[in-house]
């Protein structure tokens, strides 16, 4: 149950039909205008050729919470909000069995368009959190199809 009193994977409307999100195993932390926060467990089917974490993986977590920060939780019945353009760097490779955090928050404002940045962060045993991967996002609002 999360801080909002709802069900973890029904917390945000977006996540409903999100198959990819379901298969990810990601957990939703914390939600607010403009943030979140989600979580998964690097899973042995998540890894590349090198054991490591695969970098669509990682893309696909912080992905997710941008499109959570950036569409409001309450939803809406006229408009989505998505991706125009993002950035990633890798910093450091993922390891198996760790659980990796994404957290979203917006930057800037303006009209339709907005800026969001996402740290990806890494478990570590006995120690504080490392950053994995640090993603920037850009997102305009547009009218949702019928």
């Amino acid at each position: 149950m999360s801080d909002t009193g709802v069900d973890a994977p029904l917390m945000h409307p977006i996540l409903r039909n999100d198959y990819a999100a379901k298969w990810l195993g990601i957990e939703v932390l914390k939600v607010a205008d403009g943030h979140a926060t989600i979580s998964m467990e690097l899973r042995q089917e998540m890894l590349n050729g090198f054991g490591i974490a695969h970098g669509g993986m990682i893309f696909a977590l912080a992905d997710t919470a941008f499109a959570m920060s950036c569409n409001p939780h309450t939803g809406s019945a006229d408009t989505i909000t998505v991706a125009v353009g993002v950035d990633i760097n890798f910093l450091k490779p993922g390891i198996p069995g760790r659980t990796l955090t994404a957290v979203a928050n917006r930057r800037q404002q303006s009209g339709r368009s907005g800026i969001y940045d996402i740290q990806v962060l890494q478990s570590v045993p006995d120690a504080d959190d490392e950053v994995l991967a640090e993603f920037r996002g850009r997102s305009r609002t547009i009218p949702k199809r019928s």
